[in-house]
């Protein structure tokens, strides 16, 4: 398997028209065509730097609702997987166990979200950023936490 480093360096080669930055975050910006990426060279990095090159190459902007997310995530780390792993010749099974941990996080951020504040029940995303609950009609709002603490208002 080539190095973390030398495959980044590749990458940043084969595509001339994404920006490529350093930051203390992974993130596709498409506003201004950018990866953000952390710049330690590790193998763990590189896989994560290969799923926001995903976002980027399925031209993915923005979403209507937290499922939307969810699925963007599930398809970045499919592309990464099954196009960017094999052309970079790295490891598939590596790779495999990053994003099952990184859809992991997601669906346990989504489940974090949707859960009732007033009875621990299920709801559902009514729109953006606001849910309801099925079992009690409780309505609640919640921040955008992706990166910071998850807040639920209730409504």
């Amino acid at each position: 398997m080539p190095s973390p480093h030398s495959t980044h360096k590749h990458i940043r080669r084969d595509y001339p028209n994404l920006t490529f930055t350093a930051s203390d975050t992974f993130r596709w910006l498409p506003s201004t065509n950018t990866i953000e990426y952390v710049s330690a060279a590790t193998e763990r990095e590189l896989y994560l730097l290969l799923h926001e090159l995903g976002h980027a190459s399925l031209h993915h902007d923005t979403y209507t609702n937290d499922i939307g997310l969810l699925d963007m995530e599930r398809e970045a780390w499919n592309y990464a997987l099954s196009t960017l792993v094999p052309r970079y010749e790295l490891d598939r099974t590596v790779a495999q166990s990053i994003a099952d941990d990184a859809l992991d996080s997601y669906r346990e951020w989504l489940h974090r979200r949707s859960t009732c504040p007033n009875c621990s029940a299920v709801g559902i995303e009514s729109t953006k950023h606001h849910y309801v609950c099925l079992v009690c009609e409780q309505t609640w709002r919640v921040n955008e936490a992706r990166s910071c603490e998850l807040k639920r208002y209730t409504t």
